[in-house]
């Protein structure tokens, strides 16, 4: 049941949200139930779907090991309870919960196919069919993820219990782990002067002309100028949803106040100077493309920047500032700036722990070279991801050498899989006490599943009582 429970959030999450399996299960002839819990069923094309939802969602990533059909059904007997349980404990999901997850897959799905019309052809429905096919998933979704939390959110481990669960792992299983760092950094980004933005919004200007002319289409001036680190992949074109709150206001606000076609003016966002065109508009959604340029900086800002970041940095010397204060006043980058300058590991875990091997940042890496933990760098020019030159003074916080996972070092680590395990016994204690009051039934395709031991034992009493 382990890591069926798992897969709840998985299949809570976006399985069923495949816009081509469900295209595909169309022509499935033969769909059929394949397990109830109460009045929640479960049809063999859900259990497909999800199947292939999981394969698509990992494709690519080394080592991934799918989950078969079994643990697909199991998980979905595992949230049809969650979702009774839910209901009968009368636990609230807003239709603005509900509204706003489907908005949110619908502009991952547009994103992932390139755009709404691509998306509803592979479909074969509107975005708003989609949207009311899925309505029913996502709130069970919803409802199950609200009765898990109430299950296990009251949950808590003590420092004995960590030691306990520590000492009871054998010592060959403990982790490994490199050297790791946790360094954070406070970063300025000099100011273009105004002379010479003038200069490039004066280029953008004549891109302009000759897209409203028709002696150039936007898509190959970005190609050729734009400075969009993406646009070699989509050159240029984005798909924009009015309700995304990643997107810079001022993009938005001029996107959004264009006319299928129209070029907008030059607009200043905090990525550098855009012009943008609209290609298609529906609703709140709409089809863009841009050219983004940035102007250069010269030596003379460069070196206002580093004056600043000395003058912070004496101060951090002195004690008289913290970093977090630093930080919060006066760093111009967002990735860190709420995790008092933190920089986290590149692989989407969030870890403030980072291997020196696995840094991709050359200067970074240059500058630990002579710094020790508790010290602060000198200001450094560097090369951003956006390909624009920012200064920078690095605080490293700790440095680990290579080590075998243990208490003094790693207890966070260790306490984080503890509270797992805690979480885990008690769901698992939940369903043995729960199953048994519910209706269940399972198809005898299913027959052969390891896992559905518990399932298949509450089915076979509900058959008893439903044949006496």
């Amino acid at each position: 049941m382990k890591k069926a429970i798992l897969l709840v959030l998985l299949i809570g999450g976006g399985l069923g949200m495949n816009p081509s399996v469900q295209a595909q299960t169309k022509k499935v002839l033969a769909d059929k139930i394949v397990g109830q819990v109460g009045d929640k069923i479960i049809l063999r094309s859900d259990v497909i779907n999800a199947v292939a939802d999981a394969k698509r969602q990992t494709q690519g990533q080394d080592h991934v090991i799918l989950p078969t059909e079994c643990q697909v059904l199991e998980g979905f007997l595992i949230r049809k309870a969650m979702v009774l349980q839910a209901q009968k404990d009368s636990l609230p999901v807003s239709d603005e919960e509900i509204e706003s997850a489907m908005d949110l897959r619908i502009r991952r799905l547009i994103m992932e196919y390139g755009s709404k019309d691509v998306l509803e052809e592979i479909a074969g429905k509107t975005v708003y069919q989609i949207k009311e096919d899925n309505k029913e998933a996502i709130k069970e979704g919803k409802l199950a993820d609200a009765m898990q939390a109430k299950i296990v959110d009251n949950v808590k481990i003590t420092p004995t219990e960590v030691k306990a669960y520590y000492n009871k792992t054998p010592k060959d299983s403990l982790p490994y782990y490199e050297s790791e760092i946790e360094i954070s950094q406070v970063v300025v980004h000099p100011k273009a002067n105004k002379d010479v933005e003038d200069y490039v919004a004066k280029q953008m200007y004549d891109y302009k002309k000759q897209i409203e002319a028709g002696t150039q289409k936007i898509d190959q001036l970005a190609k050729l100028y734009s400075e969009d680190p993406a646009v070699k992949d989509n050159g240029g074109q984005y798909t924009l949803n009015r309700n995304d709150k990643n997107w810079d206001p001022a993009f938005m606000a001029a996107a959004f106040r264009l006319k299928e076609g129209q070029v907008s003016p030059v607009v200043k966002s905090k990525f550098g100077l855009h012009i943008i065109q609209m290609i298609s508009r529906s609703g709140d959604e709409a089809v863009v493309k841009h050219i983004l340029r940035i102007p250069p900086v010269t030596d003379e800002e460069i070196t206002e920047a580093k004056h600043k970041l000395d003058t912070i940095r004496t101060k951090l010397v002195a004690g008289t500032m913290s970093f977090g204060e630093a930080v919060s006043k006066y760093s111009d980058d967002e990735n860190s700036k709420y995790s008092a300058g933190s920089i986290t590991a590149q692989d989407g875990s969030g870890s403030t722990f980072l291997r020196i091997d696995q840094i991709e940042d050359k200067d970074l890496v240059a500058a630990l070279r002579t710094l020790k933990p508790g010290q602060f760098s000198q200001p450094q020019v560097y090369t951003d991801d956006r390909n624009r030159r920012v200064v920078r003074i690095l605080y490293l916080k700790t440095r680990t050498e290579a080590h075998r996972e243990n208490l003094k070092e790693d207890y966070d680590r260790v306490a984080k899989r503890a509270l797992a395990e805690k979480k885990q016994e008690v769901l698992e204690k939940w369903f043995k006490e729960h199953i048994p009051t519910y209706y269940v039934a399972i198809d005898g395709d299913f027959a052969s599943c390891s896992g559905l031991d518990e399932w298949r034992k509450a089915a076979d009493r509900t058959h008893s009582a439903v044949k006496n």
